[in-house]
């Protein structure tokens, strides 16, 4: 018994190994961008530019947000744009609990679009490989859930605040200063991580390198940015373990009672209930051992290709009009409470300061 969880946990470690690298690395890469004025630079010039209407500038914002989310991650939304919003929203003397809730929302909904967006995404697309499904069929299967779910969500924002639409604001926000050298190369070195990651060159490489090279230029022209920087060793620590843990617990038997409470079959209530079952284990415990506990249930499908690459798309095999439940509740699902996402994990700490 000792032999197999030995290879469990070598096995699964393979498998996290390059998440929780371009986990770390693609922290960084946002972290350091915040603190040379890239998102503080985007928003402000987007405040600039919406002719004073504020129905324009939350578009904008919203779009910005998506944006980030899609090519940063969801991380780099939740966490560092969403102070710059509050900033932007308390300068020009707007509400800014929309701008809130578009970036935390957004954060989950709109992190579907490509495998870096979500870190569930990055362990379902392991799963894609084995069946044959690239990054550009990932990329053309995630593209209609994913502008449903971001356009569903922005709705409801704009339900929830009606006066937006005929709002206006008078204070331009004034310019942050910043070492404009620096600023240009932070700006540079994210318009080319995003297309990098879009062609689906390896995330953890692309992250890597091009948090290297921020962070030699922010260390010759302005070292004192990188002062108590912070990386989620704690984070990345604890998806490691639970990763394992859940895998031994798949291994000894452990975790049979998730297919009874998942159920099976292909019909939209079967779909429902798995994507539900998977929501919720989200929200009590965590979106990504909540997925890896649910993936093998969905393996057992008998369409057979379904569940294992289920990130939120259908696959070729399942029927044109089936998405991936488990995943797309584990992540869309994760946002009503603290532990359900790792995104939301540090946001509390870094806000209250």
């Amino acid at each position: 018994m000792g032999g197999v969880l030995i290879d469990v946990a070598l096995e699964t470690v393979g498998r996290i190994g390059p998440i929780v690298v371009f986990l770390l690395s693609a922290a960084v890469l946002a972290e350091v961008s915040d603190r040379v004025g890239v998102f503080d630079a985007v928003a402000h010039w987007l405040a600039r530019h919406a002719r004073h209407r504020l129905l324009v500038l939350w578009l904008l914002f919203s779009a910005y947000a998506v944006t980030c989310t899609v090519f940063l991650s969801l991380d780099t939304t939740a966490v560092l744009l969403t102070p710059v919003a509050l900033a932007v929203a308390t300068q020009i003397d707007v509400p800014p609990r929309p701008f809130a809730l578009t970036t935390l929302w957004i954060a989950n909904t709109g992190s579907l679009l490509l495998p870096v967006s979500n870190l569930t995404n990055l362990l379902a697309l392991t799963k894609f490989g084995e069946l044959g499904i690239d990054h550009g069929a990932y990329v053309r299967l995630a593209f209609v859930p994913g502008m449903v779910c971001i356009a569903s969500t922005l709705t409801l924002i704009l339900a929830l605040h009606p006066r937006m639409a005929t709002a206006r604001y008078e204070v331009d926000p004034p310019p942050q200063p910043h070492d404009t050298r620096l600023l240009q190369i932070g700006m540079a070195i994210c318009g080319v991580v995003g297309p990098a990651f879009a062609v689906g060159l390896a995330p953890w490489a692309v992250a890597t390198s091009a948090a290297a090279v921020l962070l030699i230029a922010t260390a010759i022209r302005a070292p004192h940015l990188l002062r108590s920087l912070p990386i989620p060793w704690f984070m990345a620590a604890g998806f490691g373990v639970l990763a394992v843990a859940v895998a031994w617990a798949q291994a000894a038997g452990g975790l049979a009672w998730v297919g009874v409470l998942a159920g099976r079959g292909t019909a939209i209530p079967n779909l429902l209930r798995i994507g539900a079952v998977a929501a919720a284990a989200s929200n009590l415990v965590n979106n990504l051992p909540a997925y890896l506990a649910i993936e093998p249930v969905a393996a057992d499908h008998p369409f057979g290709s379904w569940p294992p690459s289920s990130a939120r798309t259908p696959v070729r095999s399942s029927p044109p009009g089936d998405h991936s439940p488990p995943s797309c509740g584990c992540s869309v699902a994760a946002r009503p409470e603290s532990v359900g996402a790792w995104v939301v994990w540090p946001w509390p700490d870094r806000h209250a300061r």
